[in-house]
């Protein structure tokens, strides 16, 4: 399957050869019983490769453990590259040192003069601000106390399922001198979530589909709920999250999703009105970024402190207005953004003082960066944080 792309890749190379460089990444074993680093899977490869046309420029072992110097001389001396072209990247406690540690090993020098641009090396340090990346690496080391987060949901069987959310609360944490515990439990029938949230600072329901695990995450914004324990809901967590307030506050005794039962008495989430003619459901979600207008005085609204925002969405159904009657609203329900119509919520919590319950139909751990957190994210662990130092 991949011999066309190959091909293109040799073609390129000939006809742009001082604009092209290849970057061979692979793996580069240790075997425990003759302790070494073992270069063969690296060395077949390279031979394939070479066998249909392609030189790798530049070689970037993956490894548990940094290269040793025997290991790279052998890549080197079996793959026909300079033993400088051969980079080592190890299994690191931040992901965020591994630009360090290419820029240690003049991987961006020999990048540039590969593809001649020799006449335009500055130095690093001119070209971004180095110091300001060695602080962050520096402030996500030195976290030390940590802050910890159940996760409700049906998708743990692959280990990154939730990897950018994961990845936002740590980046949220970092700045706030916290690492995080993510309690992964993945809800079945047999699932006693009182159990599971007692020894947690926060929950976030997680995003999904599909009717398996619902009634257990729906439990999970109950407890929150009864608690007090901070929560954060994300697309389908808010809109569950607004099934257990409708259960749990107004009486509407087994509210749901119509994704999730049709004949639900009380469809609180149903499909958008642009979805009802779609019958090819293949990428005809709301999707991408949207703007969305935030109600001043809520709890979205001191996370962003701005009233209109840009976020990414994916989602087919949504929280219904109707349900959102004078006794919710009595009892703490708000609607905190919109869309620019008006007509879709996109994000709902409750107004308590002693509780942060927050609900977005929208994905801000996209724009989640390890520099820049996620402003919502951040607010709730700076919540997570307060709650367990209430305890």
């Amino acid at each position: 399957e991949s011999s066309i792309f190959l091909e293109a890749f040799r073609q390129i190379k000939l006809d742009s050869h001082n604009q092209t460089a290849f970057i061979h990444v692979t793996l580069i074993p240790y075997s425990k019983a003759v302790g070494q680093q073992k270069s063969k899977p690296t060395q077949h490869s390279v031979k394939l490769l070479q066998s249909i046309g392609l030189q790798p420029d530049i070689i970037i072992g993956r490894s548990e453990t940094p290269l040793h110097k025997e290991i790279k001389r052998k890549i080197s001396l079996y793959s026909n590259i300079p033993e400088n072209a051969v980079i080592s990247n190890p299994d690191l406690e931040i992901v965020y040192e591994l630009p360090l540690l290419f820029e240690e090993q003049g991987l961006g020098d020999l990048i540039c003069e590969l593809i001649d641009l020799k006449a335009k090396l500055v130095s690093y340090n001119e070209v971004t601000n180095y110091s300001e990346w060695v602080k962050m690496v520096e402030m996500f080391k030195n976290a030390k106390e940590t802050v910890k987060i159940a996760m409700p949901g049906k998708y743990f069987n692959i280990s990154d399922s939730y990897i950018s959310i994961n990845v936002a609360l740590e980046d949220a944490a970092a700045h706030q001198g916290y690492k995080t515990e993510l309690k992964m439990i993945n809800i079945d029938e047999n699932t006693n979530i009182e159990d599971e949230i007692r020894d947690v600072d926060g929950i976030l329901l997680t995003p999904g589909f599909g009717e398996r695990a619902v009634e257990g995450m729906i439990k999970s914004a109950e407890c929150a709920m009864e608690h007090k324990i901070p929560f954060l809901g994300i697309c389908f967590g808010a809109q569950l999250f607004f099934a257990a307030f409708c259960r749990k506050y107004l009486g509407l005794k087994n509210a749901n999703s119509t994704e999730i039962d049709k004949n639900t008495p009380y469809p609180v989430v149903d499909l958008l009105e642009s979805q009802y003619q779609v019958n090819n459901k293949g990428g005809t979600m709301r999707l991408g970024a949207q703007n969305i207008i935030i109600e001043e005085g809520t709890k979205l609204y001191e996370a962003y402190n701005q009233e209109s925002i840009l976020e990414r969405f994916r989602h087919r159904y949504h929280i219904q207005e109707r349900f959102i009657t004078e006794e919710a609203k009595n009892k703490g329900f708000v609607v905190s953004s919109r869309d620019q119509s008006g007509k879709i919520i996109n994000s709902i919590e409750l107004n308590r003082k002693d509780h942060w319950m927050v609900g977005t139909q929208f994905h801000p751990e996209f724009k989640s960066r390890p520099y820049k957190p996620s402003p919502l994210y951040y607010n709730f662990i700076k919540e997570c944080i307060k709650f367990k130092n209430s305890k």
